[in-house]
């Protein structure tokens, strides 16, 4: 007994941790905390801080990973460090689309973030491809999986200012959450 009781311990210390890791990084939690942290700056600096040291691979998880970093260029005053923070969340994105293309939320978070940053910096290049992701996810609901919350999150953002065509919004306002 005694000889498996370093084992057993390490076991538990694992199993805590990961316990702990997956609390923290839970999406419902870090949706909330990406919304303050765009209207926020001291919530964006710890909501930077936080999943600067996740080092997991869940494709939501690291779409909002992405999302903390493109929110930060918004508080930063040099442009230099604008553009670094934007470039890592683009790359921060990719990954996250290429573990799971067809997640409706993930395509959410950066059509959003690339449709807010300046067309002349060519780092928007998957703005129609995400909306129709989105539209055809909208659409699809709720066989699509996307809380009616989040489907109405969507297709409310969607619908605003010039996030879409008249067609798109035609076809938007059709929906039924």
């Amino acid at each position: 007994m005694l000889n498996k009781l370093p084992l057993i311990l390490l076991l538990f210390i694992v199993h805590v941790a990961s316990a702990d890791t997956s609390q923290r990084y839970k999406v419902s939690a870090l949706r909330e905390e990406y919304l303050e942290a765009s209207t926020d700056e001291d919530v964006a600096v710890r909501f930077n801080k936080k999943m600067k040291e996740y080092d997991g691979d869940a494709p939501l998880v690291l779409a909002y990973k992405a999302a903390s970093e493109a929110v930060m260029a918004k508080y930063v005053w040099n442009p230099y460090s604008k553009l670094k923070q934007l470039k890592s969340a683009a790359s921060i994105f990719e990954e996250a689309v290429k573990r799971d293309r067809e997640n409706p939320e993930i395509r959410f978070l950066r059509f959003t973030v690339e449709h807010y940053v300046p067309r002349y910096l060519n780092l928007s290049p998957n703005i129609e491809e995400d909306k129709k992701i989105l539209i055809n996810a909208l659409k699809a609901h709720p066989r699509s999986g996307i809380s009616p919350e989040l489907a109405r999150t969507m297709r409310d953002f969607m619908l605003t200012k010039d996030h879409s065509t008249a067609a798109e919004r035609k076809v938007l306002q059709s929906i039924e959450i």
